[in-house]
């Protein structure tokens, strides 16, 4: 027998507008514009302005003005279940349009391409005199190509996919002899199967008269093994030459282009950033404003809502006439809500971003101050989250995708947060203090015996900074520092 019982639970929701907000919150100043324009695009209610109509304004206010009082709480926020209000008859029609920077890449930059490497390859190709037969596997072979230029599929599984794709039957020897076609191609190196291949590409385009060449093709021919370790004294004694010819031979690979596919007419790309904060210096005060990208105009349509107005007052006599007049009331209270809702997520926006940058300027105020980076204090999310009594996930939102433009450069907000270490005084020092260090010491250490990570850990406490080897190592590789061995110069 079943058995029935009744269970009163509370839970957490986000209502649309705290969605919107959080969406809002985490797109970059360069991204904003266009995110304003979609939404000025889709919803007639909503214009670009500051002529607010007051009546409008009041009568929306009234109803939202508690959502946007806690915004900054939406992680405890008891608001409405978003499923059951999208579900709601009155607004089954509206919905959040996505923002476009989600999680997965809050971290990236935006950036302007040109064409591609593979139209530039086809373009190429299309100057050689093959026939039909040979340019099909050609482009099979461009297509196979990866963006850093080098082609690692096997030419055997080239082979298949055109016997079952194009019904195109071809051995390996006749891929061969077209890649290498392909690999005369600009730029240099191009269609390598892997670095070996890459470097040899190269240099066989360059004049084999001169002595220093001819040595860096052997040394990659028959010693790559040991250049790639840094054996040179080894390499020198096999080759029987003295260390001038080693260094220039050296100093020709080395200028070679390990990644030939991200230079040349096909992926070549620029990337900007635009600074969403200004701290300027008045005078040994700090100020901080938003960039003005970051504050747009925007105001609710009067006209909208005076029709709103006209069919509330329009006779509702007549059962069809009802239905067609309630479904057109729905959608322009639907598009006034959104809106008003956008309107508000995008103040909301701007005081979020304000209050977290001068809660960070604040506390690394010697550093805005002067742009030493020593003055940087160790800080994490959480300082300010504490600071600005908001929840860490909306710091790292601000944090993340965000830059300040400062007396001394621009720099992403990311910059400023690092762990401590602690020092021989007892106090913290910045984990990025500590890499500046390291940077410094290895930049200024001998070419020929560069300093292993034991020795480093050795100096840094010495200095009073307390770091463990696998600290020292751990930060070296954050700068994209080699070991020592792979540091050796002649």
């Amino acid at each position: 027998m079943q058995k029935l019982s009744l269970n009163q639970s509370l839970q957490q929701r986000l209502s649309p507008q705290q969605i919107q907000f959080i969406k809002l919150l985490q797109i970059p100043t360069a991204e904003l514009d266009q995110r304003i324009e979609e939404e000025l695009e889709v919803n007639p209610a909503l214009e670009e302005g500051l002529d607010i109509d007051d009546r409008v304004k009041d009568e929306y206010e009234d109803d939202y003005s508690d959502d946007y009082d806690e915004f900054n709480e939406y992680e405890t926020y008891e608001g409405l279940d978003v499923k059951q209000y999208l579900d709601q008859d009155d607004y089954a029609g509206y919905k959040m349009y996505g923002d476009g920077w989600g999680e997965e890449d809050k971290d990236v930059m935006p950036i302007v391409a040109t064409s591609t490497l593979a139209e530039s390859l086809i373009q190429q190709l299309g100057y050689l005199k093959l026939d039909e037969r040979q340019e099909a596997i050609g482009q099979q072979l461009i297509g196979s190509i990866e963006e850093d230029g080098y082609i690692r599929r096997p030419l055997r599984s080239i082979s298949n996919d055109m016997a079952f794709t194009q019904n195109i039957y071809t051995n390996e020897e006749e891929l061969a002899e077209i890649l290498k076609k392909i690999q005369t191609f600009e730029p240099a190196g191009i269609g390598a199967r892997d670095l070996r291949e890459c470097l040899l590409l190269q240099l066989e385009r360059k004049n084999h008269e001169d002595f220093e060449v001819q040595v860096a093709i052997r040394i990659i021919t028959d010693f790559f093994d040991e250049f790639t370790k840094k054996h040179y004294e080894k390499i020198q004694r096999r080759l029987d030459i003295d260390d001038e010819a080693l260094k220039d031979a050296i100093r020709v690979i080395t200028r070679l282009n390990p990644k030939p596919g991200n230079t040349g007419n096909g992926d070549s790309t620029a990337a900007y950033l635009m600074a969403d904060f200004i701290v300027t210096n008045n005078n040994g005060k700090l100020d901080v404003i938003l960039n003005s990208k970051n504050a747009p105009e925007l105001r609710v349509s009067r006209s909208f809502a005076d029709m709103l107005d006209t069919y509330d007052k329009t006779d509702k006599n007549g059962s069809a006439q009802h239905k067609s007049i309630k479904e057109t009331v729905t959608f322009v209270k639907q598009k006034l809500d959104a809106a008003k809702w956008f309107i508000d997520a995008i103040k909301q926006r701007q005081q979020t971003l304000l209050k977290t940058m001068k809660a960070i300027v604040d506390y690394q105020y010697d550093f805005f101050l002067e742009g030493d980076e020593s003055k940087l204090r160790p800080m994490i999310l959480k300082d300010i989250a504490i600071r600005i009594d908001m929840d860490i996930s909306t710091v790292s939102r601000v944090a993340n995708s965000k830059a300040v433009q400062t007396d001394f450069g621009i720099y992403p907000l990311k910059y400023f947060f690092s762990e401590g270490i602690s020092t021989d005084s007892g106090e913290d020092a910045s984990s990025r203090e500590v890499k500046n260090i390291l940077k410094d010491l290895i930049d200024n250490e001998p070419k020929n015996a560069p300093l292993s990570d034991d020795k480093l850990e050795k100096i840094l406490n010495k200095r009073g900074y307390n770091i463990a080897r696998r600290t020292v190592a751990k930060y070296r590789e954050q700068l994209n520092i080699p070991v020592a061995r792979l540091r050796k110069q002649l």
